[in-house]
């Protein structure tokens, strides 16, 4: 390619761009080259367009981000980086973002689109392309993918010579575990909330292919699994155009969630907050094989009710040590058909009708809708669920009991043992659970956690916990103070001379 030279820095970048199927992704560690080979890789398609009849390969595209800041700051700075208006032809800076490029018997075309304006959504619903590059596609609807796979290989026009190659690309770091990314490329299974029709829509063609690059960096851990230090990974890509110990230096003062997703290359969640349980340990708190239940211990279940209803099962030893054993977490789901599926989940996991089952749930379900008279209490007795309301709805409170919790030891153990299969509970501790940053200068976070789908289970958690008597001296505090009633047979208008007070001198008997 004339004035521009380029080598894939590594094998999985290699096999990316060697690789013709229609649809490609390529998910790894901050800094291993993904976006540029996504860049030289639009450049490579376009130079392997066959002439038309005036003998000008010409080829048509979409670069898409996110959000308009992202697409100026980061996007198409890589794009020019490589592609520089000096050699390659004008940029044109109007919305929508155009880098025309016509020489030598060229005429590419790249529109760059962000997703937070609704006319460039339109605009993209709208094009005729050859190709599609969706760069950190984590952050980008399934529906948006689904919506450029249909508007490429339409330019040119048959009537032209049509397409040579066709079809979408899209980078990536690591996604959260339920994204649709996770799914199709086979790493997580559907998640049992989705319903069946949109599951279908998650299964792979046989022309997706997804690639993943190695981690930046390799954990190294004790025999109990309890993590040590980070070592750089000898097998990372694109190393060469990093500067030495580059990885080394980024991850200090970071999240493990945070060094998971951007440095190891793990599925996870980051957001932009502060942790609602900054104690909470992965390797202390979360177990490393199933936990098995318990047929003598008591089963105690909370709730938080909503079309997104959730609920934790959790057993108390003897030693007052917490097992978490099983989450079910619904999605635009009615507490009717929740309780149905709750009930059944029971049975399941807990056949013996013996055992003793406490359901413990939101305050606030005890209360009747404006639309309804039925509470989600009456309803889950009507399904033969016996449930009753945690004793307080205070934030403070609820968050305390589950910090006591997690602050306990146990004859040397953590107080609370989390299973594996717990994965939005585990996410959620991990920095999806937590204090939304406000819009102001200095770090400031809302009073209350933040309302996302990994607070619903996390409510149903402290419901549980708050039920079971965990917090006990908060609640103390809650107690309302002895009420006074005013004396109301009295007049106004009269008025009593005060009473004279006797002072005593504290010097008086010295």
């Amino acid at each position: 390619m004339a004035g521009l030279t380029y080598k894939p820095g590594g094998e999985v970048l290699k096999d990316f761009m060697k690789d013709n199927s229609f649809f490609r992704g390529i998910r790894g560690p901050v800094g291993s080259g993904k976006s540029v080979a996504c860049c030289i890789e639009i450049m490579r398609r376009a130079l392997m367009q066959k002439p038309n009849k005036e003998g000008v390969r010409k080829s048509r595209w979409a670069v898409i981000r996110n959000t308009n800041p992202q697409l100026k700051t980061t996007t198409i700075k890589t794009w020019l980086d490589w592609i520089p208006e000096a050699e390659w032809g004008y940029f044109y800076w109007s919305v929508p973002f155009t880098h025309r490029i016509q020489k030598k018997g060229l005429d590419i075309e790249i529109i760059f689109l962000a997703l937070d304006r609704p006319e460039d959504v339109k605009k993209l619903l709208s094009l005729e392309l050859t190709g599609v590059w969706i760069n950190e596609a984590r952050e980008i609807p399934k529906s948006i993918v689904d919506a450029c796979t249909m508007r490429v290989g339409r330019f040119p026009s048959i009537r032209d010579g049509g397409p040579s190659w066709y079809g979408v690309m899209c980078d990536t770091n690591a996604p959260e575990e339920d994204h649709w990314w996770a799914i199709m490329s086979g790493e997580t299974p559907v998640p049992d909330y989705i319903p069946q029709e949109e599951a279908l829509m998650l299964q792979k063609p046989d022309d997706w292919a997804f690639y993943t690059q190695p981690p930046g960096m390799l954990e190294k851990k004790n025999k109990q699994g309890q993590l040590l230090e980070y070592l750089p990974n000898t097998k990372a890509e694109n190393a060469k155009h990093l500067t030495p110990k580059y990885y080394s230096k980024i991850i200090k003062g970071k999240t493990k969630s945070w060094i998971d997703v951007y440095v190891l290359n793990k599925l996870g969640t980051i957001e932009e907050g502060k942790l609602v349980y900054p104690n909470f340990n992965d390797s202390v708190h979360k177990a490393k094989e199933p936990i098995p239940k318990s047929k003598d211990l008591e089963v105690f279940i909370g709730i938080d009710f909503g079309l997104t209803p959730a609920a934790i099962f959790g057993q108390r030893s003897s030693r007052n040590r917490w097992f978490l054993i099983h989450e079910l977490v619904c999605m635009d789901m009615g507490i009717k058909k929740f309780s149905e599926l709750l009930k059944s989940e029971i049975t399941t996991l807990f056949p013996q009708a013996s055992q003793k089952i406490t359901i413990i749930g939101d305050p606030a379900g005890d209360f009747r809708a404006q639309t309804d008279e039925t509470t989600p209490f009456q309803i889950m007795r009507a399904a033969g669920l016996q449930a009753r309301p945690a004793p307080t709805n205070d934030v403070v409170t609820r968050t305390e009991a589950v910090n006591s919790v997690l602050n306990r030891m146990v004859d040397g153990k953590s107080g609370v043992l989390i299973d594996p299969s717990c994965k939005t509970l585990l996410r959620g501790f991990d920095g999806g659970y937590c204090y939304k940053r406000m819009n102001v200068v200095g770090d400031k976070y809302d009073e209350k956690p933040q309302k996302n789908k990994y607070s619903h289970i996390h409510d149903a958690l402290q419901y549980m916990f708050l039920g079971a008597g965990e917090g006990k001296s908060l609640l103390q505090q809650l107690k309302p103070l002895r009420q006074f009633v005013a004396k109301r047979d009295y007049d106004v208008f009269e008025r009593k001379p005060k009473e004279k007070k006797k002072w005593t001198s504290r010097f008086q008997n010295l």
